[in-house]
């Protein structure tokens, strides 16, 4: 449609501003009724002031018609059904009146700041996990229990030192709950005679060496509530005592002897750092049953038979002079046992088998020995096998006539238990005491044949009554080589310089006999465990002597010297 330039048109009166049916002010900008801020023509908002330019939609008419008129903040009695005219009014009442959110006041912002503070420490009250009510130092040590299984990895470590390096980490005992008990598994010895299979536990944490008396304060077996206290009620105690042989010879993988290694061991407790006192064979032996040191004659097997002239009494009740013959002041445990109405007994084999040998088998005094040098005499029966007759205390008594005997007197005291004496010495004779010399030329020597002893007599003793109700065997050597590729004159305990035989090592430490390793066979004792801790024969006579409540002799009085901790006797009684 087109306009006449009078405004007259053909068919409808033009609209002011439009010419040709054009709007003339289209190509002209707009501007902002509310502010005057010129618009674009198709700008609905104004960047300036965000008012509306032009109509709504007729959706949002629709919307508008309704909400409540309230919802704008002008007058309740306004029409909800106005006409899409008023829009912009309840538009423009609906925006804030400083063109923005307005915040709370600065109280009612410090009281929402307190409230968030408060309700922050509560929640943090209640999730915290509990403090302790006292200092960490006030509390006592945590108490590491392990099972077998694992003690065994965790404690298992090479035989050297008496110390646990345990690692060696301690542990330690808190306090624990009252009423609460702690049981420890209680192992069971194996049968004597038994095959050995099991293996060997790690060597047991020792502690202290326990309050120890006599026979009669002693109690039972060790509880499994707890580490033992004393040593258990041992009556009868059995010592063999083999020759010449280190310990890895004796209990090392190459051993000759299986039936010690292979049997005995997994039924026992193996003293792994157990060693000789003196070498020779004579001079550890009568250590070992007096807590004397050696002579210079003892050292040497005494090769003549001659009484020690005493020049006195030096500390530790050693008798001082030279010679092999003990004056009858200096006592023995076979002394001690007999002044304590109990019994002893040497048997000593081959002693009652060569024509004419008679008990307590000795030389005349001041008499050579032809048995004392090995190399040269023949036959089984060696007298430095035999320590008690190098005491008059026993020689000048009735006991040595009864009391040291031959071997085969052993299996007639077995058969009772109040036969059986309460400390048997066993020796075997040259040919099967395990010493690599031959008890005669071209003989068989060595721990084969000390193997074939045991098998004997190790069963004879195991299978006692007197062995079951109350017994320990002892299987020990009396000197590592002193000579040779072996030779071995290590010590431990508080060795001392013996006062006849002053004899130190390259380091000027005083010489011992050895490494010769102990095995312990007892109802008390745990089979397969290994022991570390270190002993020697000082220690065994303190042990024995402490089991049936006797003085200490000797060195076996010395404070480094300690007996068998009762810890090592923790198996119940078969």
């Amino acid at each position: 449609m087109r306009c006449d330039a009078d405004g007259a048109r053909a068919e409808q009166r033009c609209s002011p501003g439009r010419v040709g049916g054009l709007d003339i002010d289209a190509e002209r900008s707009q501007r902002c009724e509310e502010c005057g801020s010129p618009l674009a023509g198709d700008q609905r908002y104004c960047l300036a002031c965000g008012a509306r330019v032009g109509a709504h939609s007729p959706q949002l008419e629709q919307l508008l018609r309704g909400v409540p008129a309230r919802a704008y903040g002008v007058d309740a009695t306004r029409d909800a059904g106005a006409s899409a005219a008023s829009a912009p009014d309840l538009q423009a009442a609906a925006r804030p009146q400083d063109g923005g959110l307005r915040l709370p006041p600065p109280r009612v912002w410090a009281l929402l700041v307190l409230l968030c503070l408060g309700f922050g420490v509560l929640l943090g009250h209640v999730a915290r996990s509990p403090a302790p009510d006292a200092l960490a130092s006030a509390r006592g040590p945590v108490k590491l229990v392990l099972g077998p299984s694992a003690s065994a990895s965790a404690q298992a470590s090479s035989p050297s030192s008496a110390s646990q390096s345990p690692a060696s980490s301690t542990v330690e005992e808190a306090p624990s709950t009252a009423g609460e008990a702690e049981a420890t598994p209680t192992p069971t010895p194996a049968p004597a005679g038994a095959g050995g299979g099991a293996a060997k536990t790690p060597a047991k944490s020792k502690g202290g060496g326990g309050s120890q008396g006599g026979a009669g304060a002693q109690g039972g077996a060790s509880e499994a509530a707890g580490p033992a206290k004393k040593l258990p009620a041992l009556k009868h105690v059995f010592v063999i005592m083999l020759s010449d042989e280190p310990y890895a010879s004796v209990f090392g993988p190459s051993s000759t002897a299986p039936y010690l290694t292979g049997t005995l061991e997994h039924q026992g407790e193996l003293l792994t750092q157990f060693d000789a006192v003196a070498h020779e064979e004579l001079a550890d032996d009568a250590a070992l049953i007096s807590g004397q040191g050696a002579t210079m004659e003892t050292a040497a097997n005494c090769p003549t038979y001659s009484e020690i002239v005493s020049a006195g009494t030096g500390p530790d009740e050693q008798v001082l002079g030279s010679g092999c013959v003990y004056p009858r002041a200096t006592q023995t445990l076979g002394g001690q046992l007999v002044a304590k109405h109990l019994t002893w007994r040497a048997y000593i084999q081959g002693m009652d088998e060569a024509p004419g040998a008679t008990p307590c088998q000795h030389p005349t005094i001041g008499a050579s020995d032809p048995t004392a040098d090995q190399t040269s005499s023949t036959g089984a029966y060696a007298t430095f096998d035999n320590p008690f007759v190098y005491f008059d205390s026993v020689l000048e008594t009735p006991q040595c006539a009864a009391d040291d005997v031959g071997l085969g007197q052993l299996k007639r005291d077995l058969a009772k238990a109040g036969s059986t004496p309460s400390f048997s010495y066993i020796a075997p004779d040259r040919c099967h005491d395990g010493n690599p010399t031959p008890c005669t030329p071209g003989a068989p020597a060595g721990l084969a044949q000390a193997n074939a002893f045991l098998q004997q007599v190790v069963p004879e003793i195991t299978g006692s009554k007197a062995y079951k109700e109350s017994g320990l065997l002892v299987i020990t050597v009396n000197e590592a080589p002193s000579t040779g590729v072996f030779a071995d004159s290590s010590a431990c305990c508080g060795q001392p310089l013996f006062p006849n035989a002053p004899s130190k090592s390259d380091l000027g430490t005083p010489r011992g006999g050895g490494g010769v390793g102990a095995l312990l066979l007892s109802p008390f004792v745990a089979p397969g465990t290994t022991t570390e801790e270190p002993f020697n024969d000082f220690s065994l006579l303190r042990t024995i002597e402490d089991l049936f409540g006797l003085e200490h002799l000797g060195y076996a009085g010395l404070p480094a010297v300690k007996s068998f901790e009762p810890a090592m006797f923790t198996a119940g009684k078969q």
